[in-house]
């Protein structure tokens, strides 16, 4: 089998350990989806045959571009183009999965930072129901994520982000600590890793055990994928009392570092998914 890793760092530990595990028998290539092409970002261009498949482990314009041009001729993508493209998009990510019956935050979308205040209708927002999580609309590298406790933080804010758009979640009490899930083909992996809203960092992320899971977790991180078309993907889940789980974020193929079994089942899943094509 062809098995090709469409991102700029095939090096990553993941990825590499996944290809020392096919190498062997089964041929791995790599593409940077930002040196490829002509520089248009919906416009990519990789001569020669197709892989067996590919997986997408970026998320920029020209990757997308290029990981949908693999999928119109005809070869599988993990995750689809369009599935990791969603998984940017807060908003809409909070809607399939509010549809879907996830329990996902209660997510509201507001045009930029500076009119968030407009939703009490005064200017200074004093009248918000504090506190919130303020989030940029669009997932990506260094975005916003953060916790408003009052009007007096949320003008602070605009001084950087006010034309950023952003959804807004009233903020849910639990233990300042996010369950880390990750699934690679249904197979389910756990971490516990403080919660980027916390005022002194996330610290390093923490093994769990499955069996020490809240009892039905493990299904609604599956049913995430089936909702969502991915097959690769991490799932932040909060406590919010008595092991009710509430979904905070959806991610298209995270890095899930440090988890045994990882890049055996990411290699059982391409070698599957090469197979279904074959």
């Amino acid at each position: 089998m062809r098995i090709c890793l469409i991102t700029p760092r095939p090096d990553h530990p993941v990825l590499a350990a996944t290809t020392a595990l096919l190498t062997p028998r089964h041929q791995v290539e790599s593409i940077d989806p930002e040196s490829e092409g002509d520089g248009a970002p919906g416009d990519p261009s990789v001569p020669g045959p197709l892989a067996d498949v590919y997986l997408l482990k970026a998320r920029t314009p020209r990757a997308l571009a290029l990981a949908r041009s693999f999928e119109e001729r005809g070869a599988p993508v993990l995750n689809p183009a369009a599935a990791t493209a969603l998984c940017q998009d807060r908003t809409e990510m909070a809607g399939l999965a509010r549809r879907a019956g996830l329990p996902f935050a209660a997510t509201r979308t507001v045009a930029s930072l500076a009119g968030l205040a407009g939703l009490a209708g005064l200017a200074d927002g004093r009248d918000l129901p504090y506190p919130l999580v303020v989030k940029s609309r669009h997932s990506r590298r260094h975005d916003l994520v953060t916790r408003v406790d009052s009007a007096a933080r949320l003008r602070g804010l605009g001084a950087a982000w006010a034309q950023e758009p952003v959804v807004v979640q009233e903020f849910t009490a639990n233990s300042g600590w996010d369950h880390k899930l990750w699934v690679i083909g249904g197979q389910v992996f756990a971490a516990l890793r403080r919660s980027e809203l916390a005022e002194d960092g996330r610290g390093p992320t923490l093994p769990l055990e499955l069996g020490d899971l809240p009892h039905g977790w493990q299904d609604l991180a599956r049913a995430v994928g089936s909702v969502f078309a991915l097959e690769v993907y991490g799932v932040d889940v909060i406590d919010a009392g008595d092991g009710t789980p509430l979904i905070v974020d959806i991610n298209a193929f995270p890095g899930i570092r440090g988890q045994k079994g990882a890049p055996e089942a990411l290699a059982a899943l391409a070698l599957r998914a090469a197979a279904r094509r074959a």
